[in-house]
């Protein structure tokens, strides 16, 4: 038995143009400047978000001045309207507003609130969710390449925000992206195996997932991550989607594999805190009604986990 996902997960939604071309055309992004839109984007890494918290409230580009902020990133361009994103200061909005976690995802308002992208990224309309994480990885990536890997020299952004180059030595540096596998494992018929990590809230479950390492294939870090955090093999190793991760930088690569329910399960020390096989039935009543099912909390809704799990459920 396997299963294809049943939507794209949360975060690969994207419906404005990248343009790559346009991030260094001047004179383009000049004319552009007068009618373009504008997310801004606090040191916590949230936005303003309205209308129950599916849209981004973006303001015009002409507020910030006559052109762009040497900080500010280009997102994309849709229907002659280029979107870009300013960085906020550190106190320029409440520190004490939600930020968000793995596991937490929002109750929506009508008012208009500050919210990261765990919280909205599945609230968002198609457009927005893709806008708000472009934000969100140029922006972590910024804050932590300020300064040369080559010569230690200060960097400063190029190119719309989509680079940046050394006073010392000229390199030019892109934004990074690493690369983690997240796997499904189930039975082949109707149980999965979901496993809970450390310091995680108690009841709160998902799928495996790790880091792929230097040399390794995507499938080989699926097998070696399982055995190491659960103690099972896995066979018949099938890829499902991928998701951009921006905390910081990761893209998370879906895949799903079969194991053996009776194979019996050791758990890495200080990595994962519990695991266990669960019914489809289960999972059906835990994803209809959150909280109805003792001791099993899933993913939330901006993630590929809940994706995979919500995909796995609606088979038969």
């Amino acid at each position: 038995m396997t299963f294809e996902l049943v939507e794209l997960p949360a975060l690969s939604r994207f419906t404005a143009d990248r343009q790559e071309p346009l991030r260094g055309d001047a004179e383009r992004l000049a004319q552009l400047w007068p009618k373009a839109r504008v997310i801004t984007v606090d040191a916590h890494g949230r936005t303003l978000v309205g209308e129950k918290a599916s849209r981004l409230l973006d303001r015009p580009a002409t507020d910030f001045g006559d052109e762009p902020p040497a900080d500010a990133v280009l997102l994309g361009e849709q229907d002659g309207v280029a979107y870009w994103a300013v960085p906020l200061a550190e106190d320029a909005t409440e520190a004490s507003a939600p930020t968000g976690r793995a596991w937490f995802q929002v109750e929506p308002t009508e008012e208009p609130q500050w919210l990261d992208l765990r919280a909205c990224g599945a609230l968002l309309d198609d457009m927005g969710a893709g806008l708000f994480t472009s934000a969100v990885a140029l922006f972590h990536w910024h804050r932590t390449a300020k300064f040369c890997a080559v010569c230690g020299g200060t960097t400063s952004p190029v190119r719309s925000g989509w680079a940046r180059v050394c006073a010392g030595c000229g390199r030019e540096e892109y934004p990074r992206t690493d690369a983690a596998v997240i796997c499904l494992v189930h039975d082949g018929a109707d149980r999965v195996l979901l496993a809970r990590g450390s310091g995680w809230p108690a009841g709160r479950y998902s799928v495996l997932a790790g880091f792929v390492e230097a040399g390794e294939s995507l499938e080989a870090c699926v097998a070696r991550e399982i055995l190491e955090e659960v103690g099972v093999g896995v066979r018949d190793i099938r890829y499902l989607g991928s998701q951009p991760w921006p905390f910081p930088r990761s893209l998370m690569v879906g895949f799903q594999a079969i194991a053996d329910p009776d194979e019996p399960l050791r758990l890495a020390d200080g990595e994962i805190a519990q695991a266990k096989w669960v019914s489809r039935a289960e999972v059906r009543q835990a994803l209809a009604v959150p909280g109805s099912v003792p001791d099993l909390l899933l993913a939330p809704g901006a993630s590929i986990a809940y994706r995979m799990i919500q995909s796995w459920a609606a088979v038969g």
